[in-house]
């Protein structure tokens, strides 16, 4: 064989084994492909899929129609970017939902998260109109207080194209939780919602499993106001629920809502613990309850068990309230909660 066929031949084997690995490589390739369970397509071909997808999730949460606090049904076509807020409850909910940076107006009495300091007050019951409107959200959540009482602002809201939607009042934990799934509804965060509520109700749950075991149940008496205008909570309110929670006895368990007493006759129902909600007012709230003119022999101050909580945490139908639940637990009954 002459030394240019001889040539040819390697130059052709030489080429013959390149292809031959090549096209190995490939076939290694997708079979790693289907044994992960990834199918054989280009990066341009997953890009554009991804991207499907993506629009298909989207698509899944908006538009969205809900119904809010007020009977009414909203349509929201798409995320809200900018939010206003006029209710301190709201706004907790709304950051807990990591909705925070969207949110570009607070009521005057917002104060949680700290955060909150920083954002653009817009008014309370009666709101700043002009400046709403300079700010022009692309969603504000109101109270049922507004939707009776300002109904034509409300409409001007509406006509700017706001998205308006009514929180209701809330009076028990599941009113809370389902403002907080309508809230979650009408802003894309379901998923967020889902899992602080069931955060709530695993640890809800657990209190009232301990709370079981109780049997000298102890009689509360809530102050939510101090004298002499000295108000209660009875049946239907927050601290109702949470008292009943822990097996103990509401003082004021046959009255309804929010109602006003004498300090005559709270010092005839004896009670053995007393609970107060505006140490963030008033200096030393205990101290002056224990102090109080004929108030000596009633159990709770002749035993000194008269606590402060925080009102927040116990009155704003938001994820904290869990929060309430668990500190009047340690306070009212500290050998069964503080272990």
């Amino acid at each position: 064989m002459n030394s240019f066929v001889l040539k040819k031949w390697t130059l052709f084997s030489i080429v013959l084994m390149l292809t031959m690995a090549m096209l190995a490589g490939c076939g290694s390739n997708s079979e790693k492909q289907i044994e992960e369970g990834q199918p054989d397509v280009s990066e341009e071909e997953q890009s554009e899929n991804n991207q499907d997808g993506k629009e298909e999730k989207n698509g899944e949460l908006f538009p969205v129609t809900i119904t809010d606090g007020a009977n009414r049904e909203v349509t929201v076509d798409k995320e809200p970017e900018t939010i206003v807020s006029i209710q301190p409850s709201t706004t907790e909910i709304l950051f807990a939902f990591g909705l925070g940076d969207k949110i570009i107006g607070v009521s005057d009495y917002d104060n949680y998260p700290e955060e909150t300091q920083k954002i653009q007050k817009v008014g309370a019951q009666d709101m700043n109109v002009e400046l709403i409107l300079t700010l022009l959200p692309d969603m504000i959540f109101v109270t049922d207080y507004h939707y009776n009482n300002h109904a034509e602002i409300l409409e001007q809201y509406e006509e700017s194209g706001m998205k308006v939607v009514v929180i209701g009042g809330a009076s028990s934990f599941d009113d809370a939780y389902g403002d907080m799934e309508m809230i979650a509804e009408a802003t894309g965060r379901k998923a967020e919602a889902a899992e602080i509520i069931s955060d709530m109700k695993q640890r809800h749950k657990k209190i009232k499993e301990k709370a079981e075991a109780i049997t000298d149940k102890k009689k509360v008496w809530v102050e939510v106001s101090p004298a002499p205008d000295i108000f209660t909570t009875g049946k239907n309110t927050f601290m109702h629920e949470m008292l009943e929670s822990i097996n103990a006895v509401n003082a004021a368990e046959d009255r309804d809502g929010w109602v006003k007493f004498t300090e005559e006759e709270i010092v005839t129902l004896n009670p053995d613990l007393i609970i107060t909600t505006y140490g963030y007012y008033i200096d030393e709230p205990e101290n002056e309850v224990l102090t109080r003119d004929g108030w000596a022999e009633v159990p709770a101050v002749k035993n000194e068990q008269v606590f402060d909580v925080d009102n927040d945490t116990v009155t704003r139908p938001g994820p904290r309230l869990i929060e309430g639940v668990e500190t009047l637990a340690e306070l009212i009954y500290p050998e069964v909660f503080s272990e």
